[in-house]
């Protein structure tokens, strides 16, 4: 991948603006009036500055007198920004804790707990058995099982999809209740104090 191939837009620049005359906004965002390219480049050159073709569908085109390189790395930060922004929304879809048929109390206790720290993030949470081989001709165990999650979740979460198979798997997804964002809410402003 080559360096600075993740910029938005590829701008035209200094000599690579082909137009014969161009609207010129300076630095400060004032407009210095309809210019030809040569006497805007003499006038970039003079404030150490480049000349960047910012509308070219304009007419006539707009440039505007700036740094190109901090411009170019406003661009791509901002980017990346928006980037990073918009994974972080779609990491809260849905999350998945596994189980199996022949788990023990305390392990099942301790998914439980898992379960609804997910669900006090303010993720909805699919909760699956998995059945290994002939496991799954006793699909009770694996319905009793989440029956028991359910139970104990009863409080923090609504069952938004009835367990149900899929492959070798049963599941069910649970969303978090409106009480337990009202009571992740109220919790807040105490951690805040202290």
């Amino acid at each position: 991948m080559k360096r600075g191939s993740n910029i938005p837009k590829n701008y035209r620049v200094n000599d690579q603006i082909t137009a014969q005359t161009v609207l010129v906004v300076d630095n400060k965002g004032n407009q210095l009036g309809e210019l030809t390219t040569d006497k805007a480049l003499e006038m970039a050159t003079e404030k150490g500055l480049d000349l960047v073709e910012v509308a070219p569908s304009a007419n006539p085109p707009v440039c505007r007198l700036l740094n190109y390189g901090k411009f170019r790395y406003e661009a791509t930060r901002k980017e990346r920004e928006a980037r990073k922004a918009s994974k972080t929304k779609s990491n809260n879809s849905v999350r998945e804790v596994r189980m199996k048929t022949r788990i023990g109390d305390h392990d099942r206790e301790a998914k439980t707990r898992l379960v609804k720290r997910l669900l006090t993030e303010g993720s909805k949470v699919r909760v699956s058995v998995m059945f290994r081989g002939r496991e799954v001709q006793h699909p009770q165990i694996g319905m009793a099982l989440l029956k028991n999650v359910a139970e104990d979740l009863q409080e923090d979460a609504l069952l938004e999809k009835a367990p149900s198979f899929e492959g070798r798997f049963l599941a069910m997804i649970l969303a978090p209740s409106p009480s337990l964002k009202k009571n992740k809410n109220n919790r807040e402003p105490e951690s805040a104090k202290t």
